[in-house]
């Protein structure tokens, strides 16, 4: 009986988050995606100055988009076959609940969308190119048509990634800052257990 005591007094003195954590994996899987995005977002800017390393730039857009959705999708097959989910808040509304499953699962979609279509775009234009250290041939002959299409679905696709991870920070920083319901900590990798 003495042992189920102390046992609790050890359980009492360490500050617990009221949401639970994620696990180390989705923890890692999540800010990877995070620096890998960042990337995306910086080198498209750059290589759109049109400066003279616009070429390196998009080698690294390229090869950086394919790591990024690879990420993705390994992110998705450990979510849905061995992630530790933990419950939402108990007072969180179940419309709050679904918006952010609803803007999460956008964002997986999105994330997957975006090296398809820029895939599309560069594959339509007609014309070798690198991807990592491969020097991949033209495989398709060139539809300027369907390249624009492609160009115009990656341009509104960024847009839409843009809005989404804005929404998705804005939202971690109310958990965070202002609800303290311990949402924010889930997914930071520092938090204690």
């Amino acid at each position: 009986m003495s042992e189920d005591i102390f046992a609790g007094d050890r359980q009492d003195a360490k500050p617990k988050s009221k949401a639970g954590r994620f696990d180390q994996i989705s923890i890692a899987l999540h800010w990877l995606t995070v620096i890998l995005v960042a990337m995306q977002f910086s080198t498209a800017w750059l290589a759109n100055q049109r400066g003279a390393d616009a070429a390196m730039l998009l080698f690294v857009h390229r090869s950086t988009g394919t790591v990024t959705w690879a990420v993705v999708a390994m992110r998705l097959m450990w979510r849905h076959g061995s992630a530790h989910l933990p419950p939402f808040p108990p007072r969180m509304p179940k419309l709050q609940q679904q918006i952010a499953k609803l803007s999460e699962y956008a964002l997986y979609g999105l994330l997957l969308a975006q090296p398809l279509t820029g895939l599309g775009n560069t594959l339509f234009r007609g014309r070798p190119f690198v991807l990592f250290a491969w020097r991949v041939p033209a495989l398709l002959t060139a539809d300027r048509t369907i390249s624009h299409i492609f160009e115009w679905l990656h341009e509104f696709g960024a847009r839409a990634l843009v809005a989404l991870i804005a929404l998705h920070a804005a939202a971690a920083l109310f958990h965070g800052l202002i609800l303290r319901d311990g949402v924010f900590q889930r997914m930071l990798p520092w938090t204690v257990r």
